[in-house]
């Protein structure tokens, strides 16, 4: 079966156009169940695969203490392999098919307030090169919503401030262009005009956007230290992870009117219920508004 294993990731990568951290995950979970088939239930072919087998892997990863989310990550690639494996006639049936994904608590996503927003965009000094960068980095993220892996990712060709667009390859390798808002557009600008050149390694050149000490593209390591920093100078106490600022620039847009397919599009999500986790957000906020400040709440 450890070819068929083989074909498949290379259908992941080839037609699908998976993320490399999401294709990891299918191999490392189905190398996992293979090795279960092989050494519990002495299974080498999949044709022999039965519905049972695949309950009592599920079973042993839960008495393992796996998490709900875990269980139903690994459901989804064992039936993601075996549609495969019936689509492509290597085996003559899919085993998985009447197989339960367990149900997983889905934890809203922490979100700053817009005053919150405001205190930490205002700590950065435009005075230096690297204020200049940080400023950039937040008014940009704010502004557009992509992903950290996506900013780090960004290039000088990428970023098209006259046309007011960013364009930006996501997960997948797919790409999407990204209105950017006056304020986001002159923060790049300055820190492109200002900043940048004493960041840039003078011994070679880099089509990175936003540079370390050391001329290189930035980490995402690198950022977090700088978000965290920064957050601390804002006197902000909630968690913050590097996910927050995309966090509430999708909470703000719904919270002022903007349509569930426009944000949808803005943030890449293929399925827009993950979108809609962020209308959850703005319900529950609602809710904590009514509570504090109705008289009979």
């Amino acid at each position: 079966m450890e070819d068929h294993l083989k074909d498949f990731i290379h259908y992941l990568v080839v037609e699908r156009g998976l993320a490399e951290n999401t294709i990891k995950s299918y191999e490392r979970d189905l190398k996992e169940y293979h090795k279960y088939l092989a050494k519990v239930e002495r299974v080498s072919n999949c044709d022999d695969i039965t519905r049972v087998h695949i309950i009592h892997f599920l079973g042993q990863l839960k008495n393992q203490g796996k998490s709900p989310k875990t269980l139903a990550r690994h459901v989804a690639s064992v039936r993601s392999y075996h549609q495969f494996c019936l689509r492509e006639k290597i085996a003559n049936h899919d085993p998985s098919v009447h197989i339960e994904s367990p149900q997983t608590e889905r934890k809203l996503p922490k979100v700053l307030t817009a005053g919150e927003i405001e205190a930490l965009l205002a700590i950065p000094s435009i005075t230096t090169s690297f204020g200049l960068r940080d400023k950039a980095m937040l008014e940009l993220l704010y502004a557009t919503g992509i992903r950290v892996s996506e900013l780090i990712q960004l290039n000088m060709s990428d970023v098209h401030l006259t046309m007011g667009f960013i364009r930006c390859i996501g997960k997948g390798n797919k790409e999407r262009i990204i209105p950017l808002g006056k304020l986001a557009t002159d923060a790049i600008h300055n820190y492109i005009n200002q900043g940048r050149g004493e960041l840039a390694n003078k011994k070679r050149t880099t089509e990175s956007l936003f540079l370390n000490h050391h001329g290189n593209r930035l980490t995402r390591q690198g950022f977090w230290k700088i978000l965290k920093n920064l957050a601390k100078k804002a006197n902000i106490e909630k968690e913050l992870t590097p996910h927050t600022l995309r966090h509430s620039f999708a909470t703000h847009l719904l919270e002022n009117g903007a349509d569930l397919r426009a944000v949808q599009e803005m943030l890449g999500h293929a399925d827009i219920s993950t979108t809609q986790i962020y209308t959850h957000v703005t319900k529950a906020r609602l809710k904590d508004v009514y509570n504090m400040y109705h008289p009979r709440a």
